[in-house]
This record gives structure tokens, C-alpha cells and sequence, in this order.
């Protein structure tokens, strides 16, 4: 095994909505894509963050005398930090008197994850749980991942992958060997409006969405339904289309929530749907029912 790090936010234990049974998550920090509704934006940037929570703060500007490198101020009467000129050396951190700073990300090896998640190993047997992997986009560390799911593999530990499938193909193809489950993101079906909302294009999560179906492995599509951007009738039909052509069998639909719209407010950042009202499963019987109708096994 290959003892690298990768950076990880969280490892959460005892879930039951990433896969089946009971398992632990595994969060990986950094992302390629940068979508506007992003539950965890603490996930897109791929290094150790340090996070200020103003409700806290009493701006004694301890923080900003300590910092090497210069990268805390004060900028209209807010503590800010400049990341690409932090060294995440935890002075600042360490200064704060009233814990107003924290830190999202950590460096940790493949052993010590593995550590880590098998401490629930009785849990996984007893429920056919297991360990998923989840971002962030845990493609963009793909070399630990890998290792990671290997050495789960050894143990007979069922593995589930949360992806955008963002990745070139070579990579991905050679990464979803020790995957038994992927619950793989759709966000939208046409390729100019996943850009617009996601900054990047749908051509190479296609494809990959492919090689994993064709490669014969367990795929869930996974899309959330977030208002005004995928979440007409019609958007439910062209992803019907899209799905039937690479032989799609089972759809997850994610209603639109606002559960990580605190998270925007410590990282300083605008949050793009801050007024935008929640779904509830209510509101999309007819857009799941598009999908049963087109043959799909679909559901919340």
C-alpha cells in the first residue's frame, strides 16, 4: 500500500443515505466544478481552509498581528484571509480568543483513513454497509482513493463512490475497478447550461457515465433538482432522453435544499440561491413520474 496523504474534511460514521446499509463517508476536499446551489462549499477549494464565524469574532486583530505571511485583515470592519498566501500553520487559529476560527481539511495518509473507518468494520458486516467515498470530487485525488478502495477490497468491504465522473476517462476507467456501487451526479443534460451553472461541460461526465454502465458496474444517477436551473417538466424529459442513451437504469432525485447556506457566510462568500425556496418531495411527483413513465426504477 502506498502510505500518501490526501486532504479530508470529514469522515462521518453511521450514515444510511450514501449506499446501502450502514456506512462511513469519506469526504474529500477539492472540486472541479463550482456549482452555484453547492451544499458544501467548504469541498471546492483542495487545501486546509481556515474559516472565520463572525457571530464570534470581536475583531481584536490578534489573528491578523500573528500571521506570518500576512494573509488575515480586516476588510470592511470582517476578518478575511487570503488562501493563496496562507501556509496553514494555525497561528491565527491558535490565537483567537474566542474560537471564532476554524479549520475545514486535514492531511491524512491512506492508513490512517483506513484506521479510521474500520473501527465500524462489525457494523458494515451485520447491515451490508460499507465505506463511500464522497467530495468535494474525490477524482481529483485519485491516486489515494484508489488506494484506499484497494486496500477495502482486501477486507471484503463493500465500496460506493459519490462522483461527478469528472475525470479523463483513462483515469476514471482504471479507478472504478475496486468500485462495487457509483452514485454518479447529473446536474444537467444540455452541455452549454452545465457550464453556465457549473463551470465546466457535460462531455467527459457522459462519457464516463458510459464506461461505468458499459463496464458492467452498479450505477445510480443522481440528480439534483434545483428550481429555475433543471427543474422543469420538459428538463425532466431531455434527461430521460440523455439517460436512455447510455443505458441508465436507476435515477435518485435530490429535491433542493438550504442546509449549507451557513457555510457560505464563514467562507465569506456570495451564496447565489440564498432566497430561493427549498423543494420538497411533494412539489416533484410529476417530474419523477416523467422518469417511471420512461422506464426508469426512480425515487427520493
Amino acid at each position: 500500500m502506498k502510505d500518501i496523504k490526501a486532504c479530508i474534511f470529514n469522515i462521518q460514521r453511521y450514515s444510511i443515505h450514501d449506499g446501502p446499509g450502514i456506512r462511513t463517508v469519506v469526504f474529500f476536499k477539492g472540486c472541479p466544478l463550482s456549482c452555484l446551489w453547492c451544499s458544501n462549499p467548504e469541498s471546492q477549494y483542495n487545501k486546509i481552509q481556515i474559516v472565520c464565524d463572525k457571530s464570534k469574532c470581536e475583531k481584536c486583530l490578534c489573528c491578523v498581528n500573528v500571521c506570518p505571511k500576512k494573509a488575515i485583515y480586516l476588510n470592511n470592519n470582517h476578518i478575511e484571509i487570503n488562501y493563496n498566501k496562507c501556509i496553514s500553520c494555525l497561528s491565527c487559529k491558535n490565537s483567537c480568543p474566542n474560537n471564532a476560527l476554524s479549520v475545514e481539511g486535514e492531511f491524512l495518509s491512506v492508513s490512517e483513513v483506513l484506521k479510521e473507518v474500520l473501527k465500524d468494520e462489525v457494523f458494515y458486516e451485520e447491515s451490508n454497509g460499507g465505506v463511500t467515498l464522497s467530495g468535494g470530487e474525490v477524482l481529483m485525488q485519485h491516486e489515494f482513493a484508489s488506494e484506499l478502495l484497494k486496500s477495502l477490497k482486501e477486507k471484503n468491504i463493500h465500496t460506493a463512490v459519490e462522483t461527478t465522473g469528472y475525470s479523463p476517462s483513462k483515469i476514471f476507467l482504471k479507478f472504478i475497478e475496486n468500485v462495487d456501487l457509483l452514485l454518479f451526479d447529473m446536474k444537467h443534460y444540455d452541455r452549454e447550461k452545465h457550464f453556465k451553472n457549473t463551470n465546466v461541460y457535460n462531455d467527459l461526465i457522459i462519457e464516463n457515465l458510459k464506461i461505468a454502465i458499459d463496464a458492467g458496474k452498479e450505477v445510480i444517477v443522481r440528480i439534483p433538482v434545483i428550481p429555475n436551473i433543471n427543474s422543469s417538466l420538459k428538463d425532466a424529459e431531455e434527461f430521460c432522453k440523455l439517460l436512455k442513451s447510455v443505458n441508465a437504469k436507476k435515477v435518485n432525485l435530490l429535491p433542493f435544499h438550504q442546509f449549507g447556506q451557513k457555510k457560505y457566510e464563514l467562507l465569506n462568500k456570495k451564496y447565489a440561491f440564498q432566497n430561493i425556496q427549498q423543494l420538497h418531495e411533494e412539489d416533484l411527483i410529476d417530474y419523477k413520474n416523467i422518469f417511471l413513465k420512461n422506464g426508469f426504477d426512480c425515487y427520493f
